[in-house]
């Protein structure tokens, strides 16, 4: 039987094997380590290109819709310049028949003994002159235009005096008046009334 003796160190063999176990742990620490910090760098690498992708998505959304939104306000731009165009032309044509509307009111609201001599207007203002067989005449046409006019408002009496001269054929004493009134905007107009003949002439009395 052959014995056989160890020669070598038994604790320095042992040391020599837990430090290379050691290193051996530390290498794949080491390595796990790297392994997860890469894994979690890929992850996080992953988000930031969805995350940059959405707001590239978010971003050329928003430039659609500031290009929706700009051709948006050149159409109601132009929708409003309709209209106003609209507006003007239906004021145009109301203020034309404005005139026959003016001479109506004059012909229905102007009682007998009243003879007008003159009608100015200057834009919505009408300022009309003429003889008053008496005072009540005038006051009474003052009242037709204030309760009874449809196209007028605001009537005003200017003044009345004696007349210093009377119209031809008119055998009696007169009182020179004035008075103004407006006439209504267009858009307060009645609607379907018919005007009455422009060429009536105000009754005499």
């Amino acid at each position: 039987m052959i014995v056989r003796v160890n020669l070598l160190p038994h604790r320095e063999q042992k040391r020599q094997r837990q430090k290379q176990a050691f290193f051996l742990m530390t290498g794949l620490s080491a390595a796990a380590g790297a392994a997860l910090v890469l894994l979690v760098w890929s992850v996080l690498e992953g988000y930031v290109d969805n995350q940059k992708g959405r707001n590239k998505l978010i971003a050329d959304e928003n430039r659609r819709l500031d290009a929706q939104i700009k051709e948006i306000a050149t159409l109601r731009q132009e929708i409003e310049a309709l209209r106003a165009r609209q507006k003007a032309v239906e004021d145009l044509q109301a203020d034309r028949n404005e005139p026959v509307y003016l001479l109506d009111e004059l012909t229905r609201q102007t009682p007998e003994g009243i003879y007008l001599r003159s009608i100015r207007q200057e834009d919505r203002k009408v300022t009309i002159a003429g003889w008053a067989a008496s005072n009540e005449r005038v006051s009474e046409f003052l009242r037709n235009l204030t309760n009874n006019g449809r196209y007028v408002e605001r009537p005003e009496l200017i003044e009345i005096k004696l007349a210093g001269a009377s119209p031809d054929g008119i055998q009696r004493r007169l009182f020179d008046f004035s008075m103004n009134f407006y006439m209504k905007p267009s858009g307060e107009l009645p609607s379907g009334t018919a005007a009455g003949t422009p060429g009536a002439q105000p009754k005499k009395g």
